[in-house]
């Protein structure tokens, strides 16, 4: 399938048509979805239709015509919003979230809905699989939002994070990803979790596409962006306080990806943080619980029966973590924050893990979040870099991270590492997988009748 990037070109000047376009991607759909299981609504018709208007039109936005699939925490008219939850169940909300609304402006088709854990709040797992080994998860719980970029079923996907939602499935299925600064991006309409955390992301198959979607929800930084060449770039290299959790694959890759930069040209130092950031994981854990019990007090007051026993503990569960305990860890972040923009300002971005390994086997769990959350409670942008591999041929990402509202020049260097780690790292999408689907995608440039199935 073509990147966003490529097919953009192709659809503002008319060789290549939105109908044809998203034809290629619903075959790839019925192809590939009885297995994968990335959606949880998608109907080719109104896809169809949709795309149609939008080939009719004159003014041809920013997005023009590129389908992006939609995780199902997130409002969007003419479609179910189900969080996945039997409370939601065919639930149709008549507006869109923010977001959805920036992105038909900028004249994106609107795909489909993708899979979610439950209300995008448990690391049990849904019915995604991973689309390189269906016996293993593909991460939440953005499942399916991370599935289906990955198995070329579309090539840009809404993804959120609390912990590692949009990171770890990233890393899982092999693709690149952002999770912005937190709150760059209007939340409004996002089922929200974890106030104090949760982020809008993306999953794409490209840097450029990530570009592409920063420009239209028009992150901006502190400072003026500048391309860094690698042979310039100053890269810190920061294990996490869970650094006993990694396996093999993920220190493998750590060391690997520090000695390539390294053989760029980079200049490659390890980032040093106070003892204060060890209890990091605790803080976040403490918010997480704290927000919980507003979170969830209208389900479990509303539908006592229904709410899984899950989230009805986080309403009941007033004793462990008090509310003088919540306005203590939010106190400690808050001063993290601070020391980490002032420590990682001297590098263009810091390497740390995105996961602890490959994918683990089975889709009962997602997976562990343990190197992404000191991330998001720090409210840092990081971006999945793909390119290593673990012992079964699987992909292991990493992350590339950088102070609070940096994203734009995060993503300038991660531009330039991620062609750097494709390229020598030793993993990639499958090649001859994209062939077939690009090749399809480009016949569509003729015959814009390609049947659809499913």
């Amino acid at each position: 399938m073509l990147t966003g990037s490529e097919a953009l070109p192709l659809l503002r000047t008319g060789q290549l048509t939105v109908e044809g376009l998203a034809r290629s991607c619903l075959k790839r759909v019925a192809e590939r979805d009885f297995s994968v299981r990335a959606w949880s609504y998608l109907d080719p018709d109104a896809v169809l239709a949709e795309a149609r208007r939008l080939d009719r039109e004159e003014r041809k936005g920013p997005l023009h015509g590129i389908p992006i699939g939609v995780k199902d925490v997130i409002l969007t008219k003419n479609m179910p919003t189900q969080q996945n939850s039997p409370i939601y169940a065919d639930d149709s909300p008549r507006i869109d979230a923010a977001c959805i609304q920036t992105l038909r402006a900028a004249g994106a088709l609107i795909f489909g809905k993708t899979v979610t854990t439950e209300f995008a709040a448990t690391a049990s797992g849904g019915p995604t699989r991973n689309p390189h080994d269906l016996a293993r998860t593909p991460g939440g719980s953005s499942s399916g939002s991370g599935a289906a970029v990955a198995d070329f079923h579309v090539p840009i996907t809404l993804a959120t994070q609390t912990g590692g939602s949009t990171i770890r499935p990233a890393s899982y299925n092999g693709i690149s990803a952002l999770k912005p600064t937190w709150n760059a991006i209007n939340r409004e309409g996002l089922k929200i979790f974890v106030p104090s955390t949760d982020t809008l992301g993306f999953c794409a198959r490209s840097i450029q596409d990530l570009e592409l979607l920063a420009d239209v929800f028009q992150l901006e930084d502190c400072v003026p962006t500048k391309r860094i060449e690698l042979s310039d770039a100053r890269v810190g290299l920061y294990q996490g306080p869970a650094w006993d959790r990694a396996e093999d694959a993920t220190r493998a890759a750590m060391n690997l990806g520090a000695a390539l930069l390294r053989d760029a040209g980079a200049h490659v130092d390890e980032l040093t943080l106070p003892s204060a950031f060890d209890d990091v994981l605790t803080q976040f854990g403490i918010i997480l619980a704290g927000e919980a019990r507003t979170s969830f007090l209208h389900e479990a007051l509303m539908h006592p029966d229904i709410l899984r026993d899950e989230f009805m503990a986080f309403v009941d569960d007033r004793n462990t973590v008090s509310r003088r305990d919540l306005v203590d860890a939010y106190d400690k972040v808050a001063s993290l924050r601070r020391i980490f923009d002032e420590r990682a300002g001297a590098f263009d971005a810091v390497l740390t893990p995105s996961v602890p390994g490959e994918a683990p086997p089975g889709i009962d769990r997602t997976g562990d979040p343990v190197f992404n959350s000191m991330w998001t409670v720090l409210h840092t942008p990081v971006v999945n870099i793909p390119g290593f591999s673990g012992p079964n041929g699987l992909p292991v990402g990493l992350s590339l991270v950088s102070p609070r509202y940096t994203d734009r020049q995060l993503l300038a260097i991660s531009a330039e590492v991620t062609d750097l780690f494709v390229a020598k790292g030793g993993w990639r999408l499958d090649a001859d997988k994209r062939r077939e689907s690009a090749a399809a995608q480009r016949g569509a440039l003729v015959d814009q009748s390609m049947p659809v199935r499913g």
